[in-house]
């Protein structure tokens, strides 16, 4: 369990008992769809658990629980000082500790998603993607979120916070095929959420790997991904 990040332990504790939201729940089932020893934990865990579920008896919540909760939330310090401070990712109000910030970057990308399809498409819905990957670190912390759309299209947003040097920029990569090798869909300015266009390449399928790297100025001189792996992730079919 070691390869494991402490913050994606305590998700997982959540998420078998329940206490996640639907967006969150959904995000952290991505990623165990990838990461088999995280999917194992979550099983193992769930049968622990599961005399619990069966001895447990349905009770009704009282009426006016609902306002209730929401009057002691409202004046609660914390959330007082989270409102003051303007924190523009929302956060689901059943989190029983502090806001995860990988949640809240995977969030805040898919928000970015949306909104750069509406502003590129004359208030039209973005076009669905073909297949999506997290790339995640060597810790399994989700580092980028890559959209495929087929059509020599891709997005790619970051959900942490990475530090570039200034001598470096970051280069994505993709390996259609075992024949083809890893090929170069774009250098990056940044880190802000960038559309990446590319030409001559296969549509993308499931389990195929994507990643991000820290290269020279410029791109990869060699044509090949040479620096260090920023996230990596196979991808899973959307359509």
């Amino acid at each position: 369990m070691t390869r494991l990040s402490d913050e994606i332990i305590a998700l997982s504790d959540e998420y078998v008992l329940g206490l996640l939201s639907p967006t969150e729940a959904a995000l952290l089932e991505e990623i165990m769809v990838r990461d088999t020893e995280l999917a194992q934990r979550v099983g193992r865990l769930r049968d622990r658990l599961l005399p619990l579920d069966l001895s447990a008896e349905p009770v009704e919540l009282p009426d006016g629980f609902e306002q209730r909760l929401s009057g002691r939330l409202s004046t609660e310090p914390q959330l007082a000082a989270i409102e003051t401070s303007r924190v523009t990712a929302a956060q689901p109000a059943n989190l029983p500790v502090a806001p995860k910030k990988w949640v809240a970057g995977l969030m805040a990308a898919s928000i970015a998603g949306l909104v750069a399809g509406i502003g590129l498409g004359g208030m039209q819905e973005a076009p669905d993607p073909k297949v999506v990957a997290v790339l995640v670190d060597a810790a399994g912390v989700p580092q980028a979120v890559i959209d495929d759309y087929g059509n020599d299209t891709a997005m790619v947003r970051f959900v942490a916070d990475i530090s570039v040097p200034a001598d470096r920029t970051l280069q994505v990569w993709t390996l259609p095929s075992a024949d083809m090798g890893p090929v170069s869909l774009g250098v990056l300015d940044g880190v802000a959420a960038s559309r990446l266009s590319f030409e001559d390449l296969p549509d993308p399928n499931a389990e195929q790997l994507y990643e991000v790297t820290l290269e020279p100025l410029g791109g990869s001189p060699t044509g090949r991904p040479t620096g260090p792996i920023i996230g990596k992730g196979f991808a899973a079919d959307q359509i």
